[in-house]
């Protein structure tokens, strides 16, 4: 006994359909998987920079659209200019 051709030729369809997704899904998994690798390689490279500007200038805030920036004051710098604070 067989099923009807356009049954099996509508299931081998939507077959070839599911694998296309799944392939696409995997593709695009792929692809996820290199820009997470290369994020982690940016931030690397992110804070050795920052390490560097930091033994020049201190520890600092940065204004990105300027360029200036402010010095980062420890606790106890801020508590010696204002005991209330902290």
């Amino acid at each position: 006994m067989k099923i009807k051709e356009e049954q099996l030729e509508k299931i081998k369809e939507q077959q070839v359909k599911l694998q296309t997704v799944v392939n696409e899904i995997g593709l695009i998994e792929s692809k996820k998987h290199q820009l997470l690798h290369l994020v982690g390689t940016i931030n690397e490279e992110i804070e050795e920079f920052k390490k560097g500007l930091e033994k020049e200038y201190g520890s600092i805030n940065i204004n990105l659209e300027t360029g200036e920036y402010t010095e980062i004051k420890s606790n106890s710098e801020v508590k010696e200019e204002d005991p209330s604070l902290v």
